[in-house]
């Protein structure tokens, strides 16, 4: 079976199952897409993607296993070399800085600060706990925004080894995301003085905060295998991807409540897979709530959507990267 085999037995599948998943009932969705018709075929074609993703990908596992063990010993064996690129990151960020390390915890620490006291002084958001409110939308958005940000001009700026010798080039993407998700670490510690400072309970439920996590890793990995494809053919996309992440920093709810927003907009924030991994990130932290089977469900399809269109474009385009590079 060929890539375009691949294609068009996912819209296949996609077109079944969503045909199906209309008739599921709303409460499954938590109720967000009833007396919405717009809303509803948002989330049966949501559903019918997600599954068929799932689908087509053992499919993948059973007749491509050749080639998936082909690209996991290929993974194997550089991975040394991607562990010295996340350690050259790491080593490269806090060069001649003076309180090195500690600036992974203070900036978080300093922004968070900046916008309590602006929105919770100036424009009165009256949030319980609205310190590590914001910092919790600040987690998840800043992990994306570095992750993305990095990965995107990761194959332009290793043009230099990719000329010399055969590296995959999807290790490039992946190390930037690896090299953010090492600096999320320390961030994590600022996190919890937060907690600490402002007395805030500390829920057993924080020890599931991995899985918010994974997903966003997982998403931003995707998409940083689609801009830095991109960014290799058209040199604006750089500036482009700028203007679209402070569109995405406004249209996030880090420092206001959804339940402000009008009901037109509050349906279409939806469509903003950040929104969710926030949203299920201060669930587990923040309300100390275990996320319904249909977060779950949204997380994943989002996650898996933009790993398998990120490895698809990755895979059909890098053989033409050394022609641009």
């Amino acid at each position: 079976m060929t890539k375009k085999h691949f294609v068009g037995l996912t819209l296949i599948l996609t077109v079944v199952l969503v045909m199906l998943s209309w008739q599921l009932p709303m409460e499954i969705t938590g109720g967000y897409a009833v007396g919405n018709v717009f809303m509803r075929g948002f989330y049966a074609s949501f559903f019918g993607f997600t599954g068929a993703l799932i689908i087509v990908m053992f499919i993948v596992l059973i007749v491509k296993r050749s080639l998936v063990t082909y690209h996991l010993a290929t993974i194997s064996q550089f991975k040394h070399l991607l562990h010295l690129m996340v350690k050259r990151d790491f080593v490269t960020r806090y060069r001649r800085s003076i309180l090195g390390v500690l600036w992974s915890v203070l900036n978080p620490l300093l922004t968070m600060i900046i916008l309590t006291m602006v929105f919770a002084n100036i424009f009165r958001m009256d949030v319980e706990h609205f310190a590590i409110f914001v910092f919790s939308g600040q987690f998840i958005y800043n992990f994306f925004n570095e992750a993305t940000t990095l990965a995107m001009g990761s194959v332009t700026a290793g043009s230099g080894m990719i000329k010399k010798q055969y590296i995959p080039k999807y290790i490039f993407p992946l190390s930037k995301v690896l090299s953010a998700t090492v600096n999320l670490a320390f961030v994590f510690i600022a996190f919890i003085l937060v907690f600490v400072a402002t007395r805030a309970p500390l829920h057993w439920t924080i020890i599931l905060i991995p899985l918010p996590v994974l997903y966003t890793f997982v998403f931003s990995l995707g998409l940083g295998f689609m801009l830095s494809a991109a960014s290799v053919f058209f040199k604006d996309v750089t500036y482009l991807y700028g203007v679209l992440l402070t569109m995405g920093f406004f249209l996030t709810p880090i420092m206001y409540t959804p339940d402000i927003l009008s009901q037109r907009m509050f349906h279409l924030i939806h469509l903003n897979p950040l929104f969710h991994y926030v949203q299920y990130f201060r669930d587990l932290a923040l309300h100390g709530t275990i996320p319904s089977l249909w977060s779950n469900i949204v997380c994943i399809g989002f996650a898996l959507g933009a790993l398998v269109i990120g490895l698809y474009v990755k895979m059909s385009q890098q053989d033409k990267y050394i022609l641009y590079l």
